[in-house]
């Protein structure tokens, strides 16, 4: 039962997550900021997501600090392969890890939609 949408089900995942976890992790690939607050994200399954960041912004938490479109366009991909921000370009965030952002390609993965190749 280990690794299936039922296993992932009996210990308290949502459908959404149980289904995400059991057809196995994704990793990313690349990332990019487009105007609008939204990120197009790169899986390595060749998939091809938007992440819409505004309500994360909007939250009045770590993430408003992004609300500068400058900071939110300095988006990257982190040693661990999380999208990540430097809120002080000119600190190095593997020292001072207040300055960084990040989100896991988990939750980027599945807070968003496919983009449709028209």
């Amino acid at each position: 039962m280990s690794g299936s949408v039922e296993y992932y089900l009996s210990k308290g995942f949502d459908r959404k997550a149980a289904e995400y976890f059991a057809a196995g992790r994704r990793q990313i690939s690349d990332v990019s900021a487009n105007d609008d607050y939204t990120l197009t994200i790169l899986f390595d399954n060749g998939e091809r997501r938007l992440l819409d960041v505004k309500a994360l912004i909007l939250g009045g938490n770590a993430f408003s600090a992004l609300s500068d479109k400058e900071t939110f366009k300095r988006v990257y991909l982190d040693d661990s392969r999380s999208i990540s921000w430097d809120i002080d370009p000119n600190l190095d965030s593997s020292v001072v890890w207040e300055n960084k952002i990040d989100l896991c390609p988990d939750c980027c993965y599945m807070d968003s939609v496919p983009v449709s190749e028209n």
